[in-house]
């Protein structure tokens, strides 16, 4: 079970700066490694960057990152865990950690059926027992530098030289999701959820379950939230149906909507009230607000999307 003390330090503790992170395209790894550096320049203290199947890998290009940067930390939201051994991923990681000691932050889930199953062509089956088992590995081998295990997905035995504080976050969608980030993870990162659905179902659960496990102190929550930079809200509405008309074709993500009081239209579509709630629009100033606005409604921290519009 993972303790209160380690790896985290409560956000409310933590500037506020420190609690907003930006999320950056990983389209062109060579393009992304500048944003990066460019980012951390301009005082940005945490980055994160998504894992698509079709992109060029994340950690590799953290990596590259790692090394044009000095202070900004890096994380992933998420690496997908089916494609990855444990054991693997956890070489990666090392590897990372030992170009930026404590700047990374990994962030894993089990994805889609849509995405292991149909693209990968990988079975999928209980995928949060799945990811119970695959974070019990991880935290093994970083924390203890071992892993004697046998379970229903894996049977591993080895020793690592070395061990590495990194702390392991989980994709939280479901409410059992929640749940099991209270259990066992060092961190819950969201995606495309209303922050309604948030402060008032997955934060009360995750923590519940954190209380239930004896855990003093529970995980932090990183909540996606997505960002326009325009005053042009007919504009914003086209962009943001643009970017989560998508979502409306994964069971997970319609079962979350629904939950959270946005069910699709009669026409398998997200609403725009939905589309109206996710996204944070105006210049600069009222985006500066409205993100520190989340912050003090609840919100651990935030790692926030542009929409280009």
């Amino acid at each position: 079970m993972t303790k209160d003390s380690d790896l985290q330090v409560s956000p409310s503790r933590r500037p506020t700066r420190e609690r907003i992170g930006l999320i950056v395209n990983g389209t062109n790894a060579a393009a992304a490694i500048k944003t990066i550096a460019a980012a951390e320049t301009a005082g940005v203290q945490q980055i994160w960057m998504t894992n698509t199947p079709w992109f060029p890998d994340v950690l590799t290009t953290l990596a590259a990152a790692a090394i044009k940067t000095s202070i900004v930390r890096l994380g992933t939201a998420i690496i997908p865990t089916y494609p990855r051994h444990p054991v693997v991923l956890a070489q990666e990681v090392l590897a990372l950690h030992d170009i930026a000691p404590g700047r990374l932050r990994l962030g894993i889930g089990p994805s889609h059926r849509a995405i292991v199953e149909d693209i990968l062509g990988l079975p999928q089956t209980t995928p949060l027992v799945h990811l119970r088992e695959y974070v019990k590995v991880l935290h093994s081998i970083l924390r203890d530098g071992k892993v004697d295990h046998h379970g229903e997905f894996f049977n591993i035995v080895i020793e690592f030289p070395r061990t590495a504080q990194i702390p392991v976050l989980i994709s939280t969608l479901g409410k059992k999701a929640f749940q099991l980030a209270g259990e066992i993870a060092d961190g819950a990162l969201s995606w495309m959820c209303p922050v309604p659905y948030l402060l008032r179902t997955g934060i009360l659960l995750l923590r519940k379950a954190a209380t239930a496990n004896g855990r003093s102190n529970p995980p932090p929550l990183v909540a996606h939230v997505v960002v326009a930079l325009s005053q042009d809200r007919d504009s914003v509405m086209v962009a943001g149906h643009k970017m989560f008309d998508m979502y409306a074709k994964l069971p997970f993500y319609v079962k979350m909507f629904a939950d959270a009081g946005f069910p699709l239209t009669s026409d398998k579509k997200v609403t725009d009230d939905l589309v109206n709630n996710m996204i944070i629009s105006g210049n600069e100033d009222t985006v500066a607000t409205s993100l520190t606005k989340l912050l003090d409604a609840g919100l651990d921290e935030l790692m926030v999307s542009l929409v280009p519009v």
